[in-house]
């Protein structure tokens, strides 16, 4: 028999000059994304973060007030990393985003504001690869930014947001999901990938809680291995894949 024939990922468009990262929680952009970042911030493109939590409810032994406060300055932190100083927080409480019309509009909101050609999100689908059951906030996010790429440009859709000088925007080329199980295209990480995993490492109080491993060996081995198996479908390099849904 012949081996099956592996699909291979599309390299991403890079006629855009500002992108807006959306996800819930502080960490969901640096478990594997943060290597396309710094190679995009490097060209000279402009990237924020919108979090539509501070991860408030993501330590176990950290009472949410507290934790809340230090996430948010372990996130910012890992932003600098690669390259990106603007990050904003939407206060929806951590671990029971609700998806809707609240949501949408502030994360609509969020891209009238920034004006962004590409949208970033995470995996927005029930599961990782079909056998870990993903959380309800990283399903409302991301379903969410894929709606709300489309409600920033409609001025009839959440009309109070004109009110508030917020002009649509229907400049919106891409919504790119990051670890999607179906994913289409990649970013070369090659060069990105040690700033990947020291920015993944700013948030030691959550790796710590989470792995008795030390922590650079921890982030290390992960976002190594995710860019190793996303490059054997990218000739061979280390590479960030993305589901991309053109707009």
């Amino acid at each position: 028999m012949t081996e099956p024939t592996i699909s291979q990922l599309q390299p991403m468009p890079d006629d855009w000059q500002r992108a807006l990262a959306v996800v819930a929680h502080p960490d969901d952009l640096e478990y594997g994304c943060a290597a396309a970042i710094a190679a995009w911030t490097d060209a000279g493109r402009e990237v924020s973060y919108v979090l539509a939590t501070r991860g408030e409810a993501g330590i176990d032994t950290v009472d949410p007030a507290r934790c809340g406060p230090l996430r948010e300055r372990e996130q910012r932190a890992s932003a600098a990393v690669v390259g990106v100083s603007e990050v904003a927080f939407l206060d929806h409480a951590d671990g029971v985003i609700e998806y809707g019309p609240a949501l949408r509009q502030d994360i609509a909101a969020a891209i009238r504001r920034h004006r962004p050609e590409l949208v970033v999100t995470l995996n927005h689908r029930d599961t990782w690869g079909g056998t870990a059951w993903n959380t309800p906030d990283h399903v409302a996010v991301g379903r969410a930014t894929l709606d709300a790429a489309g409600d920033a440009g409609n001025r009839w859709i959440f009309p109070e947001l004109t009110e508030r000088g917020l002009e649509p925007w229907d400049g919106v080329r891409w919504v790119a999901v990051a670890g999607s199980d179906a994913p289409t295209h990649a970013v070369d990480a090659t060069a990105g990938l040690e700033r990947a995993v020291r920015s993944l490492l700013e948030h030691r109080t959550y790796i710590e809680a989470l792995t008795d491993e030390d922590p650079e060996t921890y982030a290390r081995t992960l976002l190594t291995g995710f860019a190793e198996e996303a490059g054997k479908r990218f000739g061979n390099r280390p590479a960030v894949a993305f589901e991309l849904f053109p707009r």
